[in-house]
């Protein structure tokens, strides 16, 4: 077992390396966004301030992490085989807005098509319907970009396992609010996201998720933001179980 997992970490690392060096060049676009003024009330604190926000969470995020990495890192690789049967890089990053403003790169196995991006303009330039939903939602329930390997992996939030790097690297926790896109700040005006660290799973992820509109995430983070607690975070964890065993997390 501890061949295996050296060898299946090994993989991880060529091929996110191999990756990030296809990023190279714009790299110096990462770091730290500018961030607005003391005075739009944005970054105005009414959080709850406690050891465990401060040091156990972070903590607990690196201890669990560990110890699943005998059970992860196994079903990990044989996702990998099954996303790459089509010749092309399984894993996928994007830039997300973390704590603080802070840009990051999120780690996902690809659930769709190359070219993605390109192929979403394309498509939704072409289906008001489609567009209307994405603008409010900032999703498509029907996406023609997911691949059949993708759309299992969506349905039971496999392709999320790769964020279990970004965790131990810092940049995100196990519970926390959904990571933000970088389009997406402007249609978001809420508090509590900034001060956290984005999150796997949350209270948006096991509440609304495909049903709210994206404007409606910022109750469950400003909550999220003033209630956070270590049974708060234990609850969330165990009704995502439930969400992902019932495949609700596409």
């Amino acid at each position: 077992m501890l061949q295996l997992q050296r060898a299946v970490l090994a993989i991880v690392s060529v091929l996110m390396t191999l990756h990030v060096t296809s990023l190279a060049q714009d790299a110096e676009q990462d770091g730290t966004v500018v961030l607005p003024s003391a005075t739009d009330g944005r970054y105005a604190s009414t959080s709850k301030r406690s050891v465990y926000r401060s040091v156990f969470k972070r903590l607990i995020d690196v201890t669990l992490i560990t110890v699943a990495l005998i059970l992860v890192l196994p079903i990990m690789l044989v996702m990998i085989l099954l996303v790459a049967t089509d010749g092309n890089n399984p894993f996928y990053s994007q830039k997300r807005v973390g704590r603080n403003g802070h840009i990051f790169r999120m780690w996902k196995l690809r659930t769709m098509v190359p070219g993605a991006d390109e192929m979403l303009k394309k498509y939704l330039a072409s289906n008001p319907d489609a567009k209307a939903e994405w603008d409010a939602t900032q999703k498509l329930k029907k996406d023609p970009r997911i691949t059949p390997v993708g759309r299992i992996l969506r349905k039971t939030s496999l392709d999320e396992l790769p964020q279990l790097w970004n965790v131990l690297n810092g940049d995100m926790s196990l519970v926390g609010p959904r990571p933000m896109m970088l389009s997406q700040r402007s249609l978001y005006h809420g508090q509590g996201y900034y001060r956290l660290r984005p999150g796997i799973t949350g209270l948006w992820q096991i509440s609304d998720r495909n049903n709210c509109e994206f404007t409606g995430r910022v109750r469950y983070d400003d909550v999220y933001d003033r209630e956070i607690s270590f049974g708060m975070d234990v609850s969330i964890l165990m009704k995502t179980v439930g969400v992902v065993l019932r495949g609700t997390g596409y």
